[in-house]
């Protein structure tokens, strides 16, 4: 059995997490909002994975990070913020996710799952669609693909399509494209032009290192990025990948 710490100021989604992790079969070892308490209990209890929120007590999740590194911990981390120097810290002290809040119970027990190596017991259902959505959505913001751009939702139906029907990406250009075009009541050719533009924007933003952390290897390095299609596939595999239990 997996041992999880959780360490989380807000107390009502601490308890969330606790009872998610509680029913999904992990050993939950302490729960606690009290960035220095959080510490001592990483030191006593030892934890598989730590999920620790940015905002702590006393000691903040950063500073939490920098003085845990090397103990052998796997972190999941949660924050309000979206600036792309305090998320590049994150990965740089040992994070190997980075969500963003809101986020729920469930989406934080996929990462932790991933990193854990274990099946839950309890298997939440995660297939619905909102929850789909939310995946992807916290795909792009960890990699740095911001919401107010148009290539953000055609990127993101996209990989909704490509889940539900992977032979699609085989026929991004007369398939894939006129069906976004057509949703979104623009042109095929302003849907590619605007996914294109979008992992453009991660890519320049330099967040190789959490690219990389997402996908569970170093697929990308320095400025190489992919095509539209390699990179729909890329995560649309990640996705369907999780639900393979």
């Amino acid at each position: 059995m997996k041992k999880i710490l959780i360490m989380e100021s807000n107390d009502t989604f601490a308890a969330q997490l606790a009872d998610y992790f509680s029913r999904a079969g992990y050993d939950v070892c302490g729960v606690t909002g009290d960035g220095a308490e959080g510490l001592a209990l990483l030191e006593k209890t030892s934890p598989d994975v730590a999920v620790v929120s940015l905002m702590l007590r006393n000691i903040d999740g950063l500073s939490v990070l920098g003085q845990a590194k090397g103990k052998g911990v796997d972190f999941v981390v949660l924050g309000n913020f979206s600036e792309d120097a305090i998320i590049r810290r994150a990965i740089e002290q040992g994070a190997k996710y980075y969500l963003m809040k809101p986020v729920s119970a469930e989406v934080v027990g996929e990462r932790v799952e991933e990193l854990s190596g274990e099946v839950p017991k309890a298997k939440v259902e995660r297939k619905r669609a909102g929850s789909l959505d939310e995946r992807i959505s916290n795909i792009f913001i960890s990699i740095g693909i911001p919401p107010n751009i148009k290539g953000y939702g055609y990127l993101r139906e996209g990989i909704k399509m490509a889940v539900k029907d992977p032979r699609i990406i085989n026929n991004v250009t007369k398939g894939l494209y006129p069906i976004i075009g057509e949703k979104f009541e623009t042109s095929a050719s302003k849907v590619e032009r605007a996914i294109r533009h979008a992992i453009e924007v991660a890519w320049n933003r330099g967040r190789i290192e959490a690219i990389n952390a997402i996908f569970g290897a170093r697929v990308y390095i320095g400025t190489e990025k992919p095509t539209n299609s390699e990179f729909i596939a890329l995560v649309a595999d990640k996705l369907i990948l999780e639900d393979m239990i």
